[in-house]
């Protein structure tokens, strides 16, 4: 038998050399693009409703950005001087960064701490938070227009007294280190033996800088409403923005990672390993046991914002009425968390981690958006259009990420390295 083996091992690596270049590359796309099948039977596999629908909305947004770029922002916003910014910015920068913070709190938790529990999901965590950064600058991109001048904010408008130049430089730089975080995964994939090695020495490393720059850019986020104190809704208006925004963000990023981990599990059932789906609930419990304390913590914080700022006479007012639905979301949170963790209640803790996405979602509108400029007589929040090229960057990230899981291994060991923590 070991004969065999020997003779048939020499003859396959006598036919890899007799390859052509255009073999070689034919071959390596089988495997690693088209999921091992030809070319004509994996685009068969694209046509399903599903990406025939995602198409079209990804095919009416590419062209409304097209737009933006050749006409101007006028032609997709309705933004002025009084209102400077809608969806782009409220979605794609203060909403989407908080949950982009999934790669620096559990890859904090497992590198740092040394809490193997969550092991099985650190990869897929620093991918979202990569990809939730990616598509942050890229929806920053399309309401600032002229990409060619990113480094602008860095390098020639330098100013180190301002809230945007520390905004600009970290997440340029963290942004790069989840790339960096997320390079283990790449370069197995890519059957890179020196290379992952050498990415993988660096894990710890880049893990303590995105500690350093996560905590600063998270709050920085806030901390700009702090310049514009009359534009900003007493009911939200308090010098602790930036700590809120910070601890906000931790709650965010653990609710991201106990809702996508279910999903993964529903979708991606096939590319995980047994050890991944036989770890997600007690993850989700250990991650339910720890947002019920960021809550209470984040929840007792804003209260007491509000007494500082003496802001509660406020309440008996129509937007007072509207902080009330969401303080109270937030009030009932860590309570659900709390009774989900006590009765082993899986199912509960991923129910309450959609619903304080949502918590978390409404808070940064009110925020950016619903409430900002509460004293402009008539106010219009965003056109359609934005709703639309929105909904298109969005699923732009899901297919993206999809395409990521099927391919690499971020649910999984590669086989290459089982045994590797990494």
């Amino acid at each position: 038998m070991n004969e065999y083996s020997n003779e048939y091992m020499e003859s396959h690596v006598f036919l890899k050399n007799e390859q052509t270049g255009a073999e070689i590359i034919s071959t390596w796309l089988k495997d690693k693009i088209f999921l091992g099948l030809p070319f004509k039977e994996y685009m068969k596999t694209l046509v399903t409703p599903i990406n025939i629908v995602a198409g079209l909305i990804v095919f009416a947004g590419l062209t409304l950005i097209a737009m933006r770029f050749i006409y101007g922002l006028e032609e997709v916003t309705e933004a002025s001087n009084e209102q400077p910014w809608g969806l782009f910015l409220t979605w794609g920068l203060f909403t989407g960064v908080p949950f982009s913070a999934s790669g620096f709190v559990i890859g904090t938790g497992v590198y740092i701490f040394g809490l193997k529990r969550y092991q099985p999901v650190v990869k897929n965590a620093i991918l979202l938070g990569f990809l939730g950064y990616l598509f942050a600058v890229i929806f920053l991109m399309i309401d600032l227009g002229r990409p060619w001048r990113i480094y602008y904010p860095m390098f020639v408008s330098f100013g180190t007294a301002s809230v945007m130049f520390l905004v600009a430089w970290h997440v340029a730089l963290y942004l790069s280190v989840q790339f960096f975080e997320f390079c283990p995964s790449l370069l197995a994939w890519l059957d890179q033996k020196y290379l992952r090695k050498i990415a993988v020495s660096m894990t710890l490393g880049l893990t303590i800088f995105g500690v350093m720059l996560s905590t600063l850019h998270q709050s920085a986020l806030s901390a700009m409403f702090l310049l514009a104190p009359g534009k900003v809704h007493p009911l939200w208006y308090t010098s602790y923005l930036p700590w809120l925004a910070f601890i906000s963000a931790i709650g965010a990023a653990m609710a991201l990672m106990i809702v996508v981990s279910k999903l993964t599990v529903i979708f991606f059932k096939e590319r995980a390993s047994p050890e991944y789906l036989a770890g997600i609930d007690d993850i989700t419990i250990g991650l339910g046991k720890a947002s019920s304390f960021v809550l209470f913590t984040y929840l007792g914080l804003r209260l007491i914002s509000i007494t500082h700022e003496g802001a509660w006479k406020y309440l008996n007012t129509p937007t007072g009425h509207w902080f009330l639905v969401e303080i109270t979301l937030f009030a009932i949170l860590p309570f659900l968390y709390y009774y989900g963790v006590l009765r082993k209640n899986v199912g509960l803790i991923q129910i309450t981690g959609v619903l304080t996405m949502i918590g978390i979602i409404l808070n940064r509108f009110n925020l950016t958006l619903i409430t900002f400029n509460y004293q402009l007589p008539s106010r219009e929040l965003f056109f359609w259009k934005e709703a639309l090229v929105v909904l298109s960057v969005v699923v732009i990230e899901i297919l993206v990420y999809r395409w990521i899981v099927n391919r690499m291994p971020v649910l999984h060991q590669h086989p290459n390295y089982a045994g590797d923590s990494h």
